[in-house]
C-alpha cells in the first residue's frame, strides 16, 4: 500500500489517483537566471526518483515542470549582460535542459513557460476579477488573501501570523497600493524599460505565483494528484497557487502535497543558496564529478530529508555504486557460462527481496530502507556468482532485478551483464544507423556491443546476437 506524506495534512496517506494507473504531477521548476545550484538540483533529482518509482509500480505519470523565464532577478541579470530577458532565460534553460539531462533526469511531459502563456494567464486573472477575489490597483493586480478558504492551511499557520513575513517581499509603494498587507500579486505594471505585454490593466507581466496556477491546471485539470517543489516553497509561492486556483475553479486544487528537504553546508548545516552565497552550481560540479555519483548521492536519502554536501558522502556514494555495479559486470561475464534453467532456491529469494523492496518505497519513497534491499540482492548475486553452478535464467532475473532498482536512482548500470532489451535496442539504432549509410555510428555500435562480450551476425533474416564463448 504505498503512503505518501501529505505536507498540507501533515501526515502519511494512502495514495489514491484520481485516475486508476494514472498519475499527473507538476513540480516546480527554476528560474532561469543563473545555473541551477545542488539545491535546485536535489529537488529535480528527488521528484524524478519518485517519478520513477511510480513508472516502476506500473503508473503513467504526466509530469509537467515549469520555466519562470519572466522575473525581476532574470529583468535585472540581464540587463546586466546586456542581453534580451527571454534571451538570457533561454541560454540558462538550455544550460538546465543539458545538466539535468548528465544527471539522469527523465525529461518532464512538457516544460510550460512564463512568457509563452501569457494570455491563459491574463483570463485566469480576469476570472478572479470578476469573481470578487482580485482588484486591480495602478496597473497591479492583487489577490484578496482573506477571501479564500482556509488561507495559511499549508504553512500551518493562522493569516494573522503571515501578515509581517508578506510585506518583506515587496516595496513599500506596493504595499501602499494593496487592500491588505497580506494580498499578493497576479499581475505586475511594468516599469520604464521592462519586458511586458499588453493586459486589460495596462502593460505588465506575470506576478510569479500566478504562473504556477495557471500551467499546472492548463496541462493536468483543476484537481491533481502531486504537486512538487522545496520545501522553502510552501510559504509564500505554494500556500498562493492553493488560493488563487481554488479560487478560480471552485474545486480542491491538489491532493497531495509533496516538499523536499534542503542541501545544507557546514558544521551548522546551512541550507545551500544563492542569496547566502554558499552555493556550487550543478554546471560547475560535473566538471569535477561524476554525474552518476552526484545523482546516486543526492537520490540515496528520502526525499524529505535533507543532505549535508560534502565529499565524504560523494566518495561514499562512488564507493555503494561500484559495488552494485561491479556485482552487475560479474554477473554478466557469468551468465555467459551458465547452465540452461531455473533454480528454486533463488526464485524464493528473489521474491522475498521484491516483496521487501516495494514495501520499503511503498513508504513514502523510503529510499534509504530500499537501498537496503539493492545492497543485499547485490550481495545474493556475488554469493551466486562464486558457486560451482549457477542457472541461466535466475541469474538473468537477478540482474535484470538489480538493472530496474538501480534505474529508479537514476543510475544506469553498464557492463558485460547487458540485458537483452538493452542490447535488442542498440541493434536497432545499428539497423537505422546502415539504413542511413552511418557506417561510423553502425561501427561504433558494434564496437560498443563487441566490448561487452556480444558478438552479431548480419542475416538475410536480420542481426543475431550472442554472448561470446
Amino acid at each position: 500500500m504505498l503512503t505518501l506524506y501529505n505536507t498540507l495534512t501533515r501526515q502519511k496517506e494512502v495514495f489514491k489517483p484520481i485516475v486508476p494507473g494514472e498519475i499527473h504531477m507538476y513540480v516546480c521548476g527554476p528560474t532561469v537566471y543563473n545555473y541551477i545550484h545542488i539545491g535546485n538540483g536535489r529537488s529535480a533529482i528527488a521528484f524524478d526518483t519518485i517519478r520513477r518509482y511510480f513508472e516502476y509500480r506500473g503508473y503513467k505519470v504526466d509530469y509537467v515542470s515549469n520555466f519562470t523565464d519572466v522575473d525581476d532577478k532574470i529583468i535585472k541579470a540581464a540587463h546586466e549582460s546586456g542581453e534580451a530577458p527571454l534571451a538570457l532565460a533561454q541560454r540558462f534553460i538550455d544550460a538546465f535542459m543539458a545538466d539535468t539531462a548528465a544527471i539522469g533526469i527523465e525529461p518532464a511531459t512538457v516544460n510550460p513557460r512564463a512568457s509563452q502563456m501569457i494570455p491563459e494567464i491574463i483570463d485566469f486573472v480576469q476570472v478572479l476579477i470578476d469573481k470578487g477575489y482580485a482588484y486591480a490597483a495602478a496597473g497591479d493586480v492583487y489577490f484578496r488573501a482573506r477571501k479564500a478558504k482556509h488561507y495559511g492551511a499549508l504553512a500551518n499557520k493562522h493569516i494573522d501570523e503571515l501578515e509581517q513575513g508578506a510585506s518583506q517581499h515587496v516595496t513599500a509603494a506596493e504595499t501602499a497600493r494593496k487592500e491588505d498587507p497580506i494580498d499578493f500579486a497576479l499581475w505586475k505594471a511594468a516599469k520604464p524599460g521592462e519586458i511586458s505585454w499588453d493586459s486589460p490593466w495596462g502593460a505588465g507581466r506575470p506576478g510569479w505565483h500566478i504562473e504556477c496556477s495557471v500551467m499546472s491546471t492548463h496541462y493536468l485539470g483543476d484537481t491533481i494528484d502531486i504537486h512538487g517543489g522545496g520545501a522553502d516553497l510552501e510559504f509564500p509561492h505554494h500556500e498562493n497557487e492553493i488560493a488563487q486556483s481554488e479560487a478560480k475553479t471552485g474545486k480542491h486544487f491538489v491532493n497531495y502535497w509533496l516538499h523536499n528537504g534542503f542541501v545544507t553546508v557546514g558544521d551548522n548545516d546551512e541550507k545551500m543558496s544563492k542569496s547566502l552565497g554558499n552555493f556550487v552550481t550543478v554546471h560547475d560540479l560535473l566538471k569535477t564529478v561524476d554525474p552518476m555519483v552526484l545523482r546516486f548521492f543526492m537520490a540515496s536519502v528520502q526525499y524529505r530529508k535533507p543532505i549535508r554536501y560534502a565529499q565524504s558522502g560523494l566518495d561514499d556514494a562512488a564507493r555503494s555504486l561500484e559495488r552494485l555495479q561491479t556485482a552487475y559486470t560479474n554477473a554478466g561475464f557469468r551468465l555467459q557460462s551458465a547452465a540452461p534453467g531455473t533454480d528454486a532456491a533463488i526464485t524464493t529469494q528473489l521474491a522475498a527481496l521484491k516483496d521487501r523492496f516495494i514495501a520499503a518505497m511503498d513508504d513514502d519513497i523510503n529510499v534509504a530502507n530500499g537501498l537496503t534491499v539493492v545492497y543485499d540482492l547485490s550481495k545474493l548475486i556475488n554469493d551466486y556468482i562464486a558457486g560451482d553452478t549457477v542457472h541461466a535464467d535466475s541469474l538473468q532475473a537477478m540482474m535484470t532485478t538489480l538493472h530496474d532498482w538501480v534505474q529508479i536512482f537514476g543510475v544506469p548500470l553498464q557492463g558485460a551483464g547487458l540485458l537483452a532489451a538493452d542490447i535488442e535496442d542498440l541493434i536497432a539504432k545499428r539497423n537505422a544507423a546502415r539504413a542511413a549509410k552511418d557506417f561510423a555510428t553502425s561501427d561504433a555500435i558494434r564496437d560498443q556491443l563487441a566490448a561487452q562480450g556480444i558478438t552479431l551476425e548480419d542475416t538475410p533474416q536480420g542481426t543475431r546476437w550472442k554472448r561470446a564463448d
